[in-house]
């Protein structure tokens, strides 16, 4: 019996978790735009096209010198990106960085500090979906350190999620509920494990 109770308050934390998190993904957007900041970081994945199109039109604003789109996929080229995101090619071709190591958040996280470090910039503005947002800022400042590096979050809506009642739908609850457990197992790891900032290359040359 104790067990058992143990487990139902267990499933009651996590629930209430869940819901909480969800709140805040939904409240997360519309956001007003960011101050202008040295670069633009949009990370791939779902949806990528909205990313990508949100960072290139914060850089047409001028509230940033360049993007990085970041976990670019190999078998893409240059121009079949810039075709899909419907970026204009002299913004493109003047000013729109691609990295194409990341395969994960973790990647991304990397890629974005090597990208900083070279281009020297100490202000970022992070471009990603909503529900990506939390997992990918803890991911970020791991490795980047604020305040050497000041972050600024610009978050894209996801559709799915913005009805109240996004449970009622399958796909955007497995979408809150994925995304959910990660956020939560990112943190478990940090707490637990005590891993502090991840070096990426281009830091581990600059110590030696």
């Amino acid at each position: 019996m104790k067990s058992a109770a143990a487990f139902l308050v267990l499933v009651l934390i996590w629930t209430s978790g869940l819901f909480a998190f969800a709140a805040r993904v939904q409240q997360s957007t519309p956001q007003p735009h960011p101050a202008p900041a040295d670069g633009i970081v949009a990370l791939t994945g779902l949806n990528s096209n909205e990313r990508i199109a949100a960072a290139v039109q914060l850089l047409t604003e001028r509230r940033g010198q360049r993007v990085l789109i970041s976990g670019v996929n190999r078998g893409v080229s240059r121009e079949q990106l810039r075709t899909s995101s419907k970026t204009a090619r002299r913004v493109y071709d003047c000013c729109v960085d691609l990295g194409f190591t990341a395969t994960d958040t973790i990647g991304n996280a990397r890629e974005t500090a090597e990208w900083a470090a070279a281009r020297r910039y100490g202000s970022l503005i992070v471009v990603t979906s909503d529900y990506h947002m939390p997992r990918a800022m803890l991911e970020l400042r791991a490795v980047l350190r604020p305040p050497a590096v000041t972050l600024q979050t610009y978050a894209v809506p996801t559709a799915a999620l913005k009805p109240r009642h996004w449970w009622r739908s399958p796909g955007a609850t497995r979408l809150m509920v994925v995304e959910y457990s990660k956020y939560l197992a990112i943190l478990g790891r940090e707490a637990v494990l005590g891993l502090g900032p991840r070096t990426t290359p281009a830091q581990q040359k600059a110590s030696t």
